[in-house]
């Protein structure tokens, strides 16, 4: 079996855009080849290396059909292929998984994972049905109709959270006091004139026109973040009459695209930016728990990443979550035994957003930077999905030997 190496810093992130910002123009396949091509190119990696890739991403787009073939068109390369693949914000952890699987099984030696999704302007889209009264079809707002109803349990989101809440028995005041934390955690990785996020991200971030012809606004880093503090989360009330979760504990749709470089550790060295450092992909977990108690997902799913590496939480030296709730991380941590406020370093999802492919992709990117910067170890990352489901991923940060 062969171990799965990612180079250090051969991966990278945009900046995470509230919708409707300056992401909302661009179309998400062009604008992930744009970003990617640049990344390559700074990072001294030739779009030659590749003999595979795999694209994710939830949100079609004019053209999406074609997928991964015609990004990696878009890089210049026209012999690569591979699948693009979409499981909600649980994506871009199956593309990773989907990767490494590949490689492992000797089918690819260097391989691209690019994740990217445009949650603003999501397609609207109009299904005919002929035997209909009229022959009038249905109709679905792919965005908006997703997150307001789950197909087979009937309610949104928010609901899942109200019930994992209740079940846990978790007050609006537990809430704030974490989610105030995860915005201080945040501010950290903005010190030094954002020098956290510059060791993945490469800022400031030149934003493209629909045309990819010319610059149309400069980012220095994430857009549409709010300036949280505990008297302003205090004076929200609860989104549902009766309910416990605020606007305040729960994140925001967002834009924006990332990559990463999977390959042997053979090859990792020489693709590195820094040959020393040593980071293995070591086990994936999932997990599905009862309707419409999604937020509890993450925790099963990290056991089972945890048991396929033969550890324990107490062994991982960085956790990281997708939180769409700040009620995940609650959960997460009485499950687990673990302390919250040791959880999230540096920002997450709940702060930064929430671009259903990249999101995955960019908080394990930061969790391996957590790791180099505090000396190696064992890190996880684990995030709830659509359907009740989650995933997780764990990686190590060695010297190389």
């Amino acid at each position: 079996m062969t171990d799965i190496a990612i180079p250090y810093g051969a991966y990278w992130s945009t900046p995470f855009v509230r919708w409707q910002g300056s992401f909302s123009h661009l179309h998400s396949l062009k604008f992930a080849a744009h970003v990617a091509k640049d990344a390559l190119q700074r990072r001294k990696l030739d779009v030659g290396l590749f003999d595979h890739a795999a694209l994710g991403m939830t949100v079609p787009q004019r053209g999406s059909f074609y997928g991964l073939p015609w990004v990696m068109a878009q890089l210049g390369t026209f012999s690569v292929t591979g699948p693009t693949i979409s499981q909600a914000c649980a994506t871009s952890t199956r593309l990773l998984q989907s990767v490494a699987s590949t490689v492992r099984e000797g089918d690819a030696t260097v391989a691209l994972a690019l994740a990217t999704d445009r949650i603003s302007n999501g397609p609207h889209l109009y299904y005919p049905a002929p035997n209909g009264p009229g022959g009038t079809g249905e109709h679905e707002d792919w965005v908006i109709d997703s997150f307001n109803w789950d197909p087979y349990t009937g309610v949104n989101m928010l609901k899942t959270a109200e019930n994992v809440a209740a079940e846990y028995r978790l007050t609006t005041a537990q809430q704030n006091e974490l989610t105030l934390v995860r915005y201080e955690q945040y501010k950290e990785a903005l010190k030094d004139d954002s020098a956290f996020l510059k060791r993945f991200m490469d800022l400031p971030f030149s934003v493209p026109d629909s045309r990819f012809k010319r610059e149309q606004t400069v980012l220095n880093g994430d857009e549409g973040i709010f300036a949280t503090t505990a008297e302003g989360l205090a004076k929200l009330k609860p989104v549902v009459e009766g309910g416990t979760v605020t606007f305040g504990g729960q994140t925001h749709p967002a834009d924006g695209n990332a990559g990463m470089v999977l390959t042997t550790p053979e090859r990792a060295g020489d693709l590195s930016t820094d040959a020393k450092i040593d980071i293995r992909l070591v086990s994936f977990g999932q997990a599905r728990v009862k309707p419409a108690f999604m937020p509890a997902a993450p925790a099963p799913a990290a056991r089972r990443a945890l048991d396929a590496a033969g550890l324990k939480a107490s062994d991982m030296t960085v956790i990281k979550t997708h939180n769409p709730f700040i009620v995940n991380d609650l959960v997460m941590a009485k499950e687990l035994g673990i302390d919250p406020l040791k959880m999230n370093r540096f920002g997450s999802s709940l702060v930064w957003g929430h671009p259903q492919g990249p999101m995955g992709m960019r908080a394990v990117i930061e969790v391996i930077e957590e790791l180099v910067i505090v000396g190696g170890g064992y890190g996880l990352f684990a995030g709830c999905a659509a359907g009740d489901s989650a995933m997780a991923v764990i990686v190590k940060v060695q010297d190389r030997r």
